[in-house]
C-alpha cells in the first residue's frame, strides 16, 4: 500500500511540475528515481501514461483520466490529514464518554457541560449507564471508572480523586438506637441495628473500611432495605429505615438540611479511586487533553463536597 501511495505522489508531481526533472526537485529525489518510480507505476497499470519525448511530455488519454483521480484521492488524504492535526490543535470533533450513571450525573455531566459551552466544535456523546463498558469493542474515547484498575498496557489512565465513604442516618434513628462510636463498635453491635444496603437478586454488598494500619476490609450487614440505586437508599435512610454508606458528596445534601447526621467520623477514611481511563496511544488529540484536563480540575471538588460538612457534624456530636 505504501509503495501504491509513493507512485501516486510521484506521477501527479510529475504531471504538475511539467517534467521528471521539476519534479525531482519537489521531491527531494533524484530525476532517475522519480522516471523509475513512473514506471513502475506504468508496469502495474499495464498502460502508458505519458507521450515522452527529449523535449517534452504529455499525458495520454489513460494518464489523463488517472490524474483525475489521483488528484482527486491525494486531496482526501490531505483533508483527512488536517482534520486530523485539527483535532490535535482545536478543540474540535466527536468524544465519547461513559460513566457511572448516578456519579455522571451529578459530578461529570456539569463538566462535560461546561466544556461544550466554551467549545462550540466540540462533539460530546455522554453514556451514563452503570453497565461495565468495553471501550476499544464499543469505540469509546474516555471512561471514569470508579474502584481499582485492572493491569493493562492497552489503556492510560489519570487520578481523579477518591470517592470517600461515610455512615449515615437520620436523626430519627439514632434518637433510639445506640451511636456506634467507631467502625469496631459497629462491628461489635451489628445486630442491634437495622441497615439499608446497595444490592440486588438477593445479594447485599459487604461495607468497606479501612483497618487503623489503612488496610482494607469488608464488613457483612444484614439489610432490612436493599436497592441497586444510591438514590434510593440515601431517601430510605432519611425515612429512619436504618444505617446507610454513602459517598460524603452524595450524602452532603441531606447532611446540610439535617435529614442525615454522619454516625461517626473513621479514623482512617476509605475511598473509592476515581480515574480516567482511555486507550492507550502514541498521541492524543487536543480534545480528549482538555476533556481530561477539565475532569481532573473539577471532578475532586464536586466529589469532596460535604468534607467539611462531614467534619463539622462529627465534631458537634
Amino acid at each position: 500500500m505504501s509503495d501504491r501511495l509513493q507512485g501516486l505522489d510521484i506521477f501527479v508531481a510529475a504531471v504538475e511540475s511539467g517534467s521528471f526533472a521539476r519534479a525531482a526537485t519537489r521531491l527531494h529525489l533524484t530525476r532517475s528515481a522519480v522516471g523509475k518510480g513512473v514506471a513502475r507505476l506504468e508496469s502495474r497499470l499495464g498502460a502508458r501514461l505519458f507521450h515522452r519525448t527529449t523535449r517534452s511530455q504529455a499525458l495520454t488519454d489513460e494518464g489523463q483520466r488517472y490524474y483525475e483521480r489521483c488528484r482527486r484521492a491525494l486531496d482526501e488524504l490531505d483533508a483527512a490529514e488536517a482534520a486530523v492535526q485539527a483535532g490535535r490543535e482545536e478543540v474540535v470533533g466527536r468524544l465519547r464518554l461513559t460513566c457511572p450513571e448516578l456519579l455522571g450525573r451529578r459530578c461529570v455531566g456539569p463538566v462535560l457541560l461546561a466544556l461544550a459551552g466554551e467549545h462550540p466544535r466540540l462533539v460530546v456523546e455522554a453514556h451514563f449507564s452503570d453497565r461495565p463498558s468495553h471501550l476499544i469493542d464499543e469505540g469509546l474515547d474516555l471512561a471514569i471508572r470508579s474502584g481499582p484498575l485492572p493491569d493493562s498496557t492497552q489503556f492510560a489512565a489519570r487520578l481523579l480523586g477518591h470517592q470517600w465513604m461515610g455512615v449515615y442516618a437520620a436523626p430519627a434513628y439514632l434518637a433510639t438506637h445506640a451511636r456506634p462510636a467507631d467502625t469496631a463498635d459497629l462491628a461489635a453491635t451489628r445486630d442491634q441495628h437495622a441497615f439499608v444496603v446497595y444490592g440486588s437478586d438477593g445479594w447485599a454488598k459487604p461495607w468497606l473500611f479501612n483497618g487503623p494500619q489503612g488496610r482494607p476490609f469488608e464488613l457483612d450487614v444484614t439489610p432490612r432495605f436493599t436497592a441497586n440505586s444510591l438514590e434510593v437508599l440515601a431517601q430510605a435512610a432519611t425515612e429512619g429505615m436504618g444505617l446507610v454508606r454513602l459517598p460524603i458528596w452524595l450524602a452532603a445534601p441531606a447532611v446540610a438540611s439535617g435529614a442525615l447526621e454522619p454516625v461517626f467520623e473513621e479514623a482512617v477514611p476509605f475511598g473509592y479511586p476515581l480515574h480516567a481511563l482511555w486507550p492507550q496511544s502514541r498521541s492524543m488529540p487536543t480534545r480528549q487533553r482538555i476533556v481530561i484536563d477539565a475532569l481532573a480540575q473539577r471532578v475532586p471538588e464536586l466529589i469532596d463536597a460535604g468534607r467539611g460538612i462531614l467534619s463539622g457534624s462529627q465534631a458537634a456530636a
